[in-house]
């Protein structure tokens, strides 16, 4: 694999400006990008074909959307080089924060002076070996210490049933927790699903917080599937819930999400202009500038 030509530049992702303004100081706490890949190659054990997705296209996302700031985290298609997270991050300073894939525990000094604050580790049951990229549950606990160190966060992508299996493990590191795609529930259990109940039910207990991105929960331009799931944390964890678009939307290119359009929904969702200031401004102000 190793002649594998870097992926082609693919469609444009749409973008525009949402119905009702964001407010003052938004944050968009989940996003990726790629490229340019003469600059920034992908490897060529990579699992999916990442679009073009720059950082002058994602700044002119935020700017487009309206939001004040970003979180940009690392994409497994890299490997472990973060240079293009890091090149985004030194082209807004002060603006956007970096979220780290590195197994090495000495770079993350390195990192944190480039604007890193988080390691992000995935979790979705048995894999075979390790891929490129990837940082698992065993990682965590061996990079817990550093991560305390620097005052960082873990950002875990993981199922909610995998996270309850090791939630004792994962309360005792002493860190905060955030979990992407709204815990990454099974949608079709429906929020009444006990161990959902038991994840949320969690997540009240410590420094526990969720991005709640819904596009890979529910169904593609609809997602009402995530409805319930959104509510209920809205409900249980207020002042930690945090907004992720997820641009430039992975494996997606067939059809394409807008974050305006996420945001139309989620704005609906909510009907609570506290909470919505909560999950767009205050809270993540609270986590990524502490």
């Amino acid at each position: 694999m190793t002649d594998r030509p870097q992926p082609q530049p693919g469609p444009r992702r749409p973008v525009s400006t949402p119905t009702r303004a964001l407010p003052t100081g938004a944050w968009d706490c989940h996003a990726h990008v790629f490229g340019p890949f003469d600059k920034f190659p992908v490897i060529a054990e990579r699992r999916y074909e990442p679009p073009l997705a720059s950082a002058e296209d994602y700044l002119n996302m935020l700017d487009t959307v309206g939001f004040a700031h970003g979180v940009v985290v690392h994409a497994s298609a890299k490997g472990f080089n973060m240079a293009n997270v890091a090149d985004t991050l030194a082209r807004a300073p002060g603006r956007l924060i970096g979220v780290a894939v590195t197994p090495n525990a000495e770079e993350m000094d390195l990192l944190h002076a480039q604007g890193f604050r988080a390691q992000r580790f995935t979790e979705a049951g048995r894999h075979a070996g390790r891929s490129p990229g990837t940082l698992y549950f065993d990682d965590l606990l061996r990079l817990a210490p550093k991560i305390r160190e620097l005052g960082w966060h873990a950002q875990i992508w993981g199922r909610c049933d995998l996270v309850m299996d090791r939630a004792k493990e994962l309360a005792a590191l002493d860190i905060p927790l955030v979990f992407d795609h709204l815990g990454y529930p099974e949608a079709q259990k429906g929020a009444e699903d006990p161990t959902w109940r038991a994840f949320v039910d969690w997540l009240q207990t410590g420094d526990f917080w969720v991005k709640t991105t819904p596009i890979r929960v529910g169904k593609l331009h609809d997602w009402s599937d995530a409805k319930p799931f959104y509510q209920s944390l809205l409900k249980a964890i207020p002042d930690r819930t945090l907004f992720g678009s997820d641009w430039p939307f992975l494996s997606l290119d067939n059809n394409l999400p807008n974050p305006a359009n996420i945001i139309d929904t989620l704005d609906a969702w909510t009907g609570d202009e506290t909470l919505w200031r909560k999950m767009m401004v205050d809270n993540p102000r609270a986590l990524y500038l502490r």
